[in-house]
């Protein structure tokens, strides 16, 4: 079997690993074995946060919808089982735009829940 010398894989293979972590603090950007640690580290972490996100922005959702739904005389839980009673199919990421930006559409949109619970 021949002889296979690795240099310029190895050293490919470092450069990318080390332009990956570029910007990494002290050895970490510099020393290829610490650097390529601080890769799989940033790179669990980044994988977790992504999924971490979707429920943060939820969170965030469900807060604005509840402030702008208690200062029209309703809470979260009764505005969504009033908009699903009433047959509403709307987001909470689109309700709480909504909330945001356009408070007269919210304020419709409770009284509609409120229609709704009264309703049932």
């Amino acid at each position: 079997m021949t002889r296979v010398k690795r240099g310029v894989t190895k050293h490919r293979r470092h450069k990318k690993v080390l332009a990956l972590t570029k910007g990494y603090q002290n050895s970490q950007s510099r020393h290829f074995r610490r650097a390529k640690e601080a890769l799989i580290h940033a790179w669990s972490h980044a994988y977790r946060h992504r999924r971490e996100r979707k429920r943060e922005f939820r969170r965030l959702w469900i807060l604005r919808i509840n402030a702008a739904a208690r200062a029209l005389g309703l809470n979260y839980g009764q505005f969504i089982h009033g908009l699903k009673l009433a047959n509403v199919d709307l987001d909470r990421k689109v309700l709480a735009d909504t909330a945001v930006r356009d408070p007269e559409a919210f304020a419709q949109l409770v009284d509609i829940a409120k229609e709704g619970l009264a309703a049932a």
